[in-house]
């Protein structure tokens, strides 16, 4: 079930969150009975105490959260998701927050209350929050919705997420929000010129395909274009097996634009949308694609592969030639594309690419309201020799390992055209158990972006 707040009508326990430099004064103004209890409990308003405090009859009349100190909740994020975790089942409502920490900290609490719980049972959130008076509560689930979405699909392993199940989310997601659906799949891709797609995908069971949604008939267009590699095995130059372990979450692209067009759908936001997915399985067979081959994207352009595990930036230059072609006024493309990206900022910071230094403030300020921290890397253009081979136009995997982010950005800035574009290259993995963060698939990006977008497109 998508997370949603607890309804407004149920009586709530109050949720009291004190900061640890206002302790003394929080508990001085309570009753003596109250100050007592919590004091004898060790509470100094440090990050992540929880105390219950009970009532005359043995109840739970009010519980006490720690918020620490400035210094230490820029150590993390959803501070109150882990608070939730500790307390028992109710519905509670939070008192002493003010936006925007209040938003935020809703916001967590509802991603705290997903689980994947699609091949195991799994313990739910047993407390239930109350939507504060003040924010923005359908907002807020939406959000929430969104991400659960993301999750779900990068969770779910490639037996059950292949290009075919992919579309069907996809076309799920269509029809609940009455959204235009196509797709090209197997040789059709070659008919309509998707040529690069089809090389990639042809080798899998399941045939590739071009996944083509569009929503809404009015307002500025707005393109997204997810990586919808399902998985990853690195085709004849075959990754090893610790670095195959995690490549069902190489479509986290795709999930995480469908998690973005799930909230900008919920929203109803004033634009024309449309999403491209090209899905395909990478795989080995005998007419798999090899090194040394060339290939011709749609635009015309030529690609000499030099490691078939460079795939992801294959099948969307095709999908981002398709997208510009339709002018649309901001196109963002979505990838696990490079592990270069997660030795330069880690698995938690969605670097992006973009010329537009508008964008990128809009990007950045946006991030950081949503505690979904984005970082710009540059499109340094001297690097475009770094992915010239001279025997065709491009290189798909240049050699000497320098700058791997910044040559994938530069190879897919070659299929956007001239229109207003920006690339992020995500993990779209929680390494560990966060609050509200478990391990396993997360967007990354999706909120920063959704937040921009009224600046940006003027919306």
């Amino acid at each position: 079930m998508p997370p949603k707040f607890a309804p407004a009508a149920a009586p709530a326990i109050p949720l009291h969150i004190v900061a640890q430099p206002a302790c003394d004064a929080w508990l001085t103004a309570q009753q003596p009975q109250t100050a007592q209890w919590v004091r004898a409990a060790g509470f100094t308003g440090g990050l992540g105490q929880v105390v219950t405090v009970p009532d005359p009859t043995g109840g739970i009349a009010m519980a006490v959260a720690g918020y620490g100190t400035p210094a230490t909740r820029a150590r993390g994020r959803f501070h109150l998701a882990a608070a939730a975790a500790k307390l028992p089942e109710g519905d509670w409502r939070i008192e002493g927050l003010t936006d925007p920490d209040l938003s935020t900290e809703a916001l967590g609490w509802l991603f705290a209350a997903y689980s994947f719980d699609r091949y195991r049972d799994q313990t739910p959130l047993k407390a239930r929050l109350v939507a504060p008076d003040g924010v923005d509560a359908p907002r807020l689930e939406a959000l929430a919705s969104g991400e659960a979405l993301t999750r779900d699909l990068i969770n779910t392993p490639a037996s059950d997420m292949g290009p075919v199940e992919l579309e069907a989310a996809c076309s799920g997601l269509a029809e609940r929000f009455g959204a235009r659906f196509d797709v090209i799949r197997g040789e059709a891709l070659l008919e309509q010129n998707l040529p690069m797609i089809h090389t990639v995908g042809r080798a899998a069971a399941q045939a590739p395909r071009l996944i083509d949604m569009a929503w809404g008939n009015t307002g500025p267009k707005l393109t997204l274009v997810g990586k919808g590699v399902c998985f990853d095995t690195g085709g004849l130059n075959l990754k090893p097996g610790n670095s195959m372990g995690l490549m069902k979450k190489d479509m986290g692209g795709a999930a995480t634009v469908l998690g973005l067009a799930h909230m900008i759908m919920s929203l109803n936001l004033p634009v024309q949308l449309r999403v491209l997915i090209p899905a395909v399985e990478n795989a080995v067979s005998a007419n798999a694609f090899r090194p040394g081959d060339i290939l011709t994207a749609r635009n015309g352009k030529t690609v000499e592969i030099n490691n078939t595990d460079a795939e992801g930036r294959l099948v969307l230059a095709d999908a981002l030639v398709l997208g510009a072609e339709d002018a649309p006024d901001l196109m963002v493309s979505m990838a696990t594309l490079t592990g270069a990206a997660r030795v330069a900022v880690g698995p938690d910071i969605a670097p992006y690419f973009t010329d537009d230094a508008a964008l990128a403030t809009a990007l950045d300020t946006a991030g950081a309201a949503m505690a979904d921290p984005v970082w710009r890397l540059p499109l340094h253009s001297p690097y475009e020799t770094m992915i010239e081979p001279g025997i065709a136009d491009l290189d798909n995997a240049p050699s000497g390992g320098f700058a791997g982010a910044i040559t994938a950005a530069l190879f897919l800035r070659r299929f956007a055209g001239d229109t207003r574009y920006a690339h992020f290259d995500i993990y779209g993995w929680s390494t560990g158990n966060g609050p509200a963060r478990p391990k396993g698939g997360v967007g990354m990006g999706a909120r920063a972006l959704l937040e921009a977008l009224p600046k940006v497109l003027a919306l």
